[in-house]
């Protein structure tokens, strides 16, 4: 198999990416918004209720789990670049 050169021109692709990386963090935003509007209910509705169990100390606690792993892989996961994919092309390849 022989290598693809890259059709789409650097600038396009650079474009692109940072695009797609803005348009995560506002996803990430909007989620974050979500999360905090939805639970504060929730516990509004617990708070004028009898009070008990603290049950929606499970939704935040199952939520907030996603919430972080959405903030990690938006905020600090580095993208693929070509050294990596030739990286994992060599370490494909059979020895001999």
């Amino acid at each position: 198999m022989t290598h693809q050169p890259n059709l789409i021109p650097p600038e396009d692709e650079a474009r692109r990416l940072a695009r797609k990386r803005v348009e995560a963090k506002r996803a990430l935003g909007a989620h974050a918004v979500t999360y905090v509007v939805i639970n504060a209910f929730l516990i509004f509705i617990w708070a004028i209720g009898d009070g008990g169990n603290f049950w929606p100390g499970w939704v935040l606690a199952g939520w907030g789990v996603g919430l972080i792993l959405n903030a990690w892989d938006v905020l600090f996961r580095r993208p693929v670049t070509e050294a990596d994919i030739e990286n994992e092309m060599r370490r494909g390849q059979p020895r001999g």
